[in-house]
Order: structure tokens, then sequence, then C-alpha cells
């Protein structure tokens, strides 16, 4: 019984276990749909990565001998389901439907009544591409009140052999994080990160997200990604010589005008398929054992893969729907603009956010530490904060960036993930970054009219939350740094922070 093979966006992989096995008379399907791409306000480079790179993975595979239908945009197909209910009807021999199990709660929720709409059986296969399956994770999850990546990451060590001699760490120790937030020098020179020019059907794509998604985030015209496996390997090739030897040393560190430093920059080909998780953790442990990298580098590269990338979707498929519902501070306000502008006076956000707009990227501490960490402070609204994350980033999925956001940066699940919520003043600001040397404000003040926001607003978060959080073991420093403080003092903190809640657009 002839099958039709349904490929997303986020599945571009040769390997993907839907392929496997093909019989004579299957044939595959692949769809720009509106539903999909208006799910958020995607940046529009986002948008060409994604279509590009469809419009590629289905020319490769029709080279490989296959029937291929493939539906672009401008035919405004709605949805996932009504390009299949197309294909169906114009294919009446193809009786079964298969897929790859896909990697947002929502889209597996709406698959589950395709067999009775379109009257044949759907077949879900798992999405063996990661290191742990679902049932894995369950397992290890099962019982435990609170999920620590840590002890989760040592598990995929020994189960994958990464970086192990026998039962043991290599180096004696499984986490060299301590030797990973090291501020990055003037004098260092950073590596130029590769380009690639943009071919016929990229410049097609363009084009197109111009016409549809002109509103959206981003320019078009400004996009440089690869858009195929053999080029998202060379991008990967070329960050694994001129980037991962500094990688480790300076991952948490920023400098102005440097969105890239030493990161990878390979999350949006991994996510969309494009790269092998275990293809890119080999590729890092070879070279540590040729004498390449260091292995704090090699160590806290394969730690973001097998460690943090696998337990995020593991908790967000565990925990979900009711995952997506929380909000333990009841952080409601609104954004301020400047999220989609860049234009603020608070140097910091302006740089990251400037670098997310310019190329639909920023790396993980201006996430966590910047944009997250200012919209903890501020209670801005969860709600809203996850959609500003999905949306923006060429690397974002709701299954990696739902838990990354609501767990991570917010603390909005109540401690699920994360042993304390990453709140810091600008203190931490100046220490990885020289970003407070560029901006009105001042980091070292923290109620006078142009001291650094972060400071009251730090120091507000931790007094008006000591309910929730002042018996947190992890805690206790603070608040005793806090109730040592004068009456004076806070009175002036929480005055100033009201004072900057109320003016959010204006900072």
């Amino acid at each position: 019984m002839s099958a039709l093979i349904l490929i997303t966006a986020d599945q571009l992989s040769p390997a993907l276990s839907s392929l496997r096995d093909l019989q004579p008379g299957d044939q595959i399907l692949l769809a720009e749909v509106a539903a999909e791409a208006h799910y958020a306000p995607h940046h529009q480079l986002k948008i060409v990565l994604l279509f590009s790179a469809m419009r590629h993975f289905a020319a490769a595979l029709r080279l490989q001998g296959h029937q291929v239908h493939y539906v672009d945009f401008d035919q405004q197909v709605l949805s996932l389901l009504a390009a299949v209910q197309q294909v169906l009807q114009q294919q009446p021999q193809l009786q079964r439907v298969r897929l790859t199990e896909l990697a947002e709660y929502r889209l597996m929720q709406e698959i589950a009544s395709w067999p009775q709409t379109l009257g044949v059986p759907v077949d879900v296969v798992e999405d063996d591409r990661f290191v742990c399956s679902h049932a894995m994770f369950r397992r290890w999850a099962d019982g435990r009140q609170s999920f620590r990546m840590e002890y989760f990451y040592r598990e995929m060590r020994r189960y994958t052999g990464l970086l192990m001699n026998g039962n043991t760490p290599a180096g004696g120790q499984w986490n060299f994080d301590t030797e990973n937030r090291q501020a990055c020098p003037a004098e260092v020179q950073i590596p130029a990160a590769p380009e690639f020019q943009p071919d016929e059907i990229t410049l097609e794509v363009i084009a197109l997200v111009q016409r549809h998604f002109a509103s959206h985030m981003g320019k078009a015209s400004q996009f440089v990604f690869a858009v195929t496996g053999k080029d998202a390997r060379a991008a990967f090739l070329h960050f694994l010589q001129h980037r991962l030897p500094l990688f480790g040393k300076y991952q948490d560190a920023m400098r102005q005008d440097e969105p890239f430093l030493f990161h990878s920059l390979v999350s949006m080909y991994l996510n969309c398929g494009l790269l092998d998780a275990r293809w890119l953790c080999l590729q890092v442990e070879q070279a540590w054992k040729a004498g390449l990298v260091p292995l704090n580098a090699a160590e806290g590269f394969i730690r973001q893969i097998i460690g943090w990338r696998e337990y995020v979707r593991g908790l967000y498929w565990l925990k979900m729907p009711e995952y997506r519902r929380q909000n333990f501070f009841a952080a409601d306000r609104p954004l301020p603009s400047w999220y989609w502008s860049g234009k603020t006076r608070m140097n910091c956000l302006a740089q990251a956010i400037g670098h997310t707009i310019r190329h639909a990227y920023s790396h993980h501490i201006q996430r966590l530490m910047l944009t997250g960490n200012f919209a903890l402070l501020a209670g801005l609204s969860v709600d809203e904060m996850t959609d500003w994350y999905l949306a923006v980033y060429a690397d974002a999925y709701e299954w990696v960036e739902l838990p990354n956001t609501l767990g991570m940066a917010l603390f909005a699940d109540g401690g699920l993930l994360a042993s304390k919520p990453y709140a810091a003043s600008g203190n931490y600001i100046a220490k990885m970054s020289n970003y407070c040397q560029h901006c009105h404000y001042d980091v070292k003040q923290s109620t006078s009219p142009t001291a650094c926001p972060f400071n009251a607003l730090y120091w507000d978060f931790i007094a008006r939350h000591e309910d929730k959080l002042g018996s947190n073991a992890r805690m206790q420093l603070t608040y005793q740094q806090w109730r040592r403080k004068a009456a004076s003092d806070q009175q002036a903190l929480r005055a100033k922070a009201a004072d900057l809640l109320i003016h959010l657009e204006q900072l």
C-alpha cells in the first residue's frame, strides 16, 4: 500500500526515520503553509532559511529519484492537513500517510484527528535524531520532584560514551563550566563567521518573503545562512577550526558590536535538520582527542547538545500542555516596544536586540542574562516573552524555546527546571562585557536619575518575591544582603524600581 510521506520544515534530514524503507510508489510532500508561516510573526531571515532549505531538500530528494510534491507559499494552502488532502485527492493510489513525529505539542495534537478526517491510516514513527527518546527521559524523570540538567547530562555521557574513559569522565570531572566564564578582552581577535551567498532558489524565496512578510522583524535581503546540509557542515567545520578552541573560555562573554564571538551559530541548522547532533559531538570529541581544542571547550559544546538540548526537549514533552500555562510570579506586564525595535538607552539590551534584528540570532547569555533577565526583573508577561523568543530567533521552535524561556529565563515554572531564578543586577553585565562602558546609564549607581535600571529592578524583584524565594537555599546569601541594607536604602531602591516600571517605554 503506497504512502504519502510528509516532511516538515524542521525535518530536513536525509536519515529521517520516515524516509527509511521507502517502497515503490511512495511519494513525499513538503509544504510552505500559511498556518505555520503565520503561527508567530517569525523573523524574515528565519522564514527565508526554512523555505529555502525546504526547497533545496526537495530538489535533493528528486535527484535521488523520489517523487516529491512541493507546495510553495504562493499557492496559499492554509495548513499541513490541507496540503496532505490536496495530494491524496490528486493521487488516489496513496492509501496511507507516514511522518516522523512532529516536534511541537500543538501539531501532534492536530494530527491525532487526521485518520478520521483523511479516511486513511496515519503512521507516526519516532524521531530518533535525538539521543534521548521520550521513554528514556520518562524513566530518568520518574519519581523526581525537580529536574536538574547536570544529572541528566551525566546519564547522557554514560549512554553515548562521549568524553568518557570507561565509567569515568575525561579529565576527572563531568563539567568544566567554572572555566567557561571569562570576559573577552578587547585585544582578543574574533574570527569572522562564514557567510553563504544566496543562489537562485534562495533569491526567489527572499523575494517571496519581501512580498508577504515585509512587516516582520529583519530584512530578508541580508540573508547569508547555509541552506543545505553540505554548507551547514562547512559552517560547523569552520567553527571547529577557528572558534571552538576559545569557545569554552569565552562562551559566557559579551562584547560591544560583536554578535557572534566564539559561538558555533549552528543551532538553526541543527534544529531544522540540516545537521545531526551525534555527528557534531563526535567531530568535537575527535578534535579534542587530536589535541586541537582544550577539554573545557569540547565539554562545554557537547554539554549544550546532549545535555541541555536533549534535556529541554524531554522536559517539554513530559510536562506539556500544562507547562505552557505556568506563571510562578504572575508576571503580566506588557513588553516595551523596544523589544521589537532595539531603541533603548540601555546599551546591553540595544546590543542584544540589535543583533537579533540584524541576524535572527543572539547567543545564550544575551538571551538569558539580558533580554530574559530584564523581563524577569520587570515582571514582563510570560506569554508575551515566550511568543517573542519564538518569533525572533532563527533556531526557535516551541519545544526548545519554551523551557528555555519560561523555565530558565523567567523561572515561571517555579523551579522545576532551574534551582533558582537567573536574576542579576548590572554588576553581572559589567563583569561579563564592556557594554556598560558605552551606556547612557551608570552601572555603579542604583537610585540616581542615570542609574543602571537593572540595579534597582534587581533588588525590587528580590524584595517583592521574598515570600516565594526566601526559603530557597541558593538565595540565602542574597536575602541576607537585602536584610542588611538600611530601611532608607531599601525604600529608595524600591521607589526607583517603581518609577522605572512606570516608564519602561522611555528607558
